[in-house]
């Protein structure tokens, strides 16, 4: 399988049926996006995926045709139904290696927590076959860095939000911008807009939405319309010049629909007057 020279940006694939089942919210997903955002990296695509092999394996396999890196978070842990490493070796058809620098160090988190070590946390030692080590600080369950194709890598965390955000400030964001793939600042904005439907006001600004750099979309809520403009930058005063205009031309469209930004709501503006 060949890698896709023309993918650029990063996805995130978050693994796990206790997400799709609604037990626990997806908060991996919107942190890592924040994170992303943050250090100004192009973000494409967020996907969910149950504890299944084969709709793992489609999936990695699919992403690998289309971006640049995939981050993976969830299905790193010692139990049958914990497929994340076995899967992305397999859609690569890669084979899977025992690092016992990893097992002699999980046996030692185990040990010093006071419990036996049980043979399933071995599982948690095999890496495809040329990945490296993410180290995790504060878990057992290591992550993984790895291309298997050329221009695509994979890197891969466990789903515990705390393991996930050490690891990420310790390795992921700084592989990042060593990468090239960081660069930029976003800078964004919703405005807020009353007595108007959704449909009429992108009608107003239709010619706006098809924008690239600043990009606009409409949210439709309860009782209110928005509108998100957001910038990217070299920094953040070069995003926000480029914001400005825009925000201006669809204040000026909205009129006196548009009653105000970001956190703002009807009781907080008619009381500021």
């Amino acid at each position: 399988m060949s890698g896709n020279p023309g993918g650029a940006g990063v996805e995130v694939l978050c693994i796990g049926t206790e997400l799709l089942l609604g037990n626990i919210v997806n908060g991996n997903a919107r942190w890592l996006a924040e994170q992303l955002a943050a250090l100004g990296v192009v973000h494409h695509r967020q996907q969910v995926v149950g504890d299944n092999r084969e709709r793992l394996i489609e999936a990695v396999r699919q992403a690998s045709g289309r971006c640049r890196v995939l981050i993976t978070t969830g299905g790193l842990g010692p139990t049958p139904d914990d497929l994340t490493t076995e899967a992305i070796a397999a859609a690569f058809g890669a084979d899977l290696v025992e690092h016992g620098e990893i097992w002699a160090a999980i046996q030692a988190r185990i040990t010093a927590r006071g419990r036996n070590v049980a043979p399933s946390n071995r599982k948690q030692a095999l890496l495809p076959r040329g990945a490296a080590v993410l180290p995790n600080p504060t878990g057992t369950a290591p992550g993984m860095i790895w291309t298997p194709v050329p221009e695509f890598t994979v890197l891969a965390f466990p789903g515990v939000p705390s393991e996930l955000r050490a690891m990420w400030q310790a390795t992921a964001a700084p592989w990042l911008q060593e990468a090239g793939l960081a660069g930029g600042v976003f800078a964004s904005r919703m405005l807020r807009f009353w007595g108007v439907a959704e449909s009429d006001l992108a009608e107003r600004v239709q010619d706006l939405l098809a924008l690239e750099n600043p990009t606009v979309a409409p949210y439709a809520g309860a009782g209110e319309v928005k509108l998100r403009v957001t910038a990217r930058g070299a920094d953040g005063a070069a995003a926000a010049a480029l914001l400005a205009p825009v925000e201006a031309e669809l204040r000026r469209r909205g009129g006196a629909s548009c009653f105000g930004a970001d956190g703002d709501s009807l009781a907080s503006v008619v009381l500021a007057e």
